[in-house]
């Protein structure tokens, strides 16, 4: 089994990102891999799909809380919530990709910028803690520089074009695994699972659309 190589597509603002980049080194152990991470802005594909986040509607927006918070204990991973959520994850996005100067951030990285929203507490965005967590990562480039901001434009509608629609996504030999929950699949897919052999995956996608909602 050869070096498998992946792109996981994040944006800081999803809890169910941050807890799949927590539980993905458990996810890949035993096997040989080079990760890229991708950071991209969730809303520019809620606005492409004609959709909204999961915290924008309120009943789902308490259930999505609930549910991190278990799954955070569960799977031993520190949680605390921010101040207010959703946010503005842009300066932190742009942080991110400011700290490469390939627009692709290493694990260290990200884990900082990670823990700092959702294993902290306080407001992710608020203006000392973001210049102390800009002082600590060193970036490379200008976060508010215009080739930053160019950069996550260009990169967020690629991945959209590549068919992410959500975060967590992560690509791997051309197929795409959303979600938290994706992780176990992932793993069967990197180990050779049978079932990636047969018509499934590609049948999935053949099923036709019984009825659309006007």
């Amino acid at each position: 089994m050869g070096l498998k190589s992946l792109t996981f597509y994040l944006d800081f603002i999803s809890p169910y990102a941050y807890l799949a980049f927590e539980r993905l080194p458990q996810a890949l152990e035993g096997i040989s891999h080079a990760v890229t991470y991708q950071p991209v802005l969730f809303a520019s594909m809620l606005k492409a799909h004609g959709t909204i986040g999961p915290a924008e509607l309120a009943p789902k927006r308490d259930w999505t809380y609930r549910h991190v918070l278990w799954l955070a204990q569960h799977q031993g991973t520190p949680m605390q919530m921010p101040a207010a959520h959703p946010f503005n994850p842009l300066p932190l996005l742009r942080l991110a990709l400011a700290c490469s100067p390939d627009g692709a951030p290493n694990r260290w990285v990200c884990e900082s910028i990670f823990r700092h929203v959702w294993a902290q507490g306080g407001d992710p965005v608020d203006a000392q803690r973001l210049a102390e967590l800009t002082e600590r990562l060193k970036p490379s480039l200008d976060p508010a520089g215009e080739a930053v901001k160019a950069l996550l434009k260009d990169r967020s509608e690629q991945a959209i074009a590549q068919g992410v629609f959500g975060v967590p996504t992560i690509e791997t030999g051309g197929k795409l695994f959303w979600g938290l929950d994706a992780l176990p699949m992932l793993r069967d897919h990197l180990l050779g699972g049978s079932w990636f052999a047969g018509p499934h995956w590609d049948a999935a996608a053949q099923v036709p659309v019984g009825v659309r909602r006007s």
